[in-house]
């Protein structure tokens, strides 16, 4: 990891926009295999797959994971655990019940009525990520936010380890918020089987959750198919931090991003030169005690940086730019600073409030938009569980009143339907 000034700045944002998801050809014909063949041939296709690259023969082990699977790894799962996962439960579903649109009618002049209607989707499905680590967390914070919307049916997909085994803890929390349809399936062919639906999979409404390269493409390709949450590419955190910020805990925050993913971004932005150097001999200090230390060197080395400009206001410029999945403000000033930011996932302000925090516990989701997406994209929220239909009633005096504009408007385009429509109810 490098400490960068001027030139070598623009040098290393082409370095790390180039993380963005750039399908291969040979990923995205693959996964257009996949869907093909699920979508011809349902769980045959399915299983083969499962099979292929997860190496979990589903001809016997049943891919529904059984209820009591479920109940045993509640029952057995660390008491101390267990109240942890309730409360970061509760955060989450506290905030999100804070943000959640209402219908609404607007009883307007001769009669007319305008409003909107909220709905829930009706099934959704989740992905939760295996392979490297088993993330609960991810669950929690995409099953519990589709619950506050009102969701009635949620499918949860996870991959199971060769002989159909899924991380017990996992377990236990879905039957902790009441899930009762997970399966032991991942990849792009589980992604395919919720937006198409096989024999034992439903078809939903809406996938959520972040995944691989292969999980991403199938989403990307699906998408019409069912709704998707968004394009989840490598994770990023960007620090701001002036002379005010403690360079111990600015290291540790850039670690706990970095041991996520060798593709991971870790990213110091200071007008402080000597809280750089600091930061640097931290990094190096605190990486030899972490257990992922060679996952992070690999990060910290093709997309991690130190960089240090002139004024705090370039600092902002800079955040803004790369619109960070993650933006941590460890300044003085911070509110002043929050002022500013127009682009960033999750904003954690102050020197009390690393990544983690939000990670497991605050309650605001931590399935954030990244690669620069923040510029327009959100975090996942309750509102991405509903769906709104517009009200609209008209009655004779208004339609009267206002018909000879919409046929103006009508015949305007060229579409001599739409204006009858209008003339035939205005006739005496």
């Amino acid at each position: 990891m490098k400490l960068l000034k001027g030139r070598d700045i623009d040098a290393f944002i082409q370095r790390f926009e180039s993380r963005r998801l750039q399908v291969s050809r040979e990923v995205e014909t693959a996964v257009q295999n996949i869907i093909q063949q699920i979508k011809q041939r349902g769980d045959e296709a399915l299983f083969e797959f499962a099979l292929k690259f997860d190496q979990v023969d589903l001809s016997s082990i049943p891919v529904k994971v059984p209820l009591q699977d479920l109940q045993s790894a509640y029952d057995e799962l660390d008491s101390q655990l267990l109240k942890v996962l309730k409360q970061a439960r509760d955060n989450i579903k506290s905030f999100h019940e804070k943000a959640l649109p209402q219908s609404w009618l607007s009883w307007e002049e001769d009669e007319i009525v305008l409003g909107q209607r909220v709905m829930p989707i009706e099934r959704v499905g989740i992905y939760v990520p295996g392979g490297l680590a088993a993330y609960p967390s991810s669950l929690l914070m995409a099953a519990v936010p589709a619950q506050v919307a009102g969701v009635k049916e949620i499918v949860v997909v996870t991959p199971s380890d060769a002989d159909g085994n899924i991380n017990s803890t996992i377990l236990a929390a879905a039957h902790e918020l009441g899930i009762n349809q997970f399966y032991r399936i991942g990849g792009a062919h589980a992604v395919a089987a919720l937006a198409l639906g096989t024999e034992s999979i439903p078809r939903v409404d809406k996938i959520v959750g972040p995944g691989n390269i292969y999980v991403a493409t199938a989403k990307k390709i699906l998408f019409g198919q069912c709704g998707i949450d968004m394009i989840a590419g490598p994770s990023e955190v960007l620090i701001i931090a002036d002379v005010t910020a403690n360079p111990v805990y600015v290291a540790a925050d850039l670690l706990a991003q970095a041991e996520h993913d060798p593709l991971a971004s870790a990213i110091l932005v200071t007008n402080n030169e000597m809280l750089a150097e600091t930061v640097l001999d931290q990094l190096s200090e605190q990486m030899q005690k972490l257990a992922r230390s060679e996952i992070i060197s690999q990060s910290l080395s093709h997309y991690g940086a130190v960089i240090v400009v002139d004024t705090l206001e370039e600092a902002i410029d800079l955040s803004n730019r790369m619109a960070p999945e993650h933006l941590g403000i460890h300044c003085d000033s911070a509110w002043d600073v929050l002022a500013k930011i127009k682009n960033a996932g999750a904003i954690f302000l102050g020197h009390y409030s690393p990544e983690a925090v939000g990670d497991y516990w605050a309650g605001p989701n931590h399935v954030l938009p990244t690669n620069g997406s923040a510029r327009f994209f959100s975090p996942l929220r309750a509102q991405d569980f509903l769906k709104v239909s517009s009200v609209i009633r008209y009655s004779k005096t208004a339609l009267d009143q206002h018909g000879e504009a919409i046929q103006c408007f009508a015949r305007h385009e060229g579409l001599d339907a739409h204006a009858a429509s209008i003339a035939k109810r205005m006739i005496p």
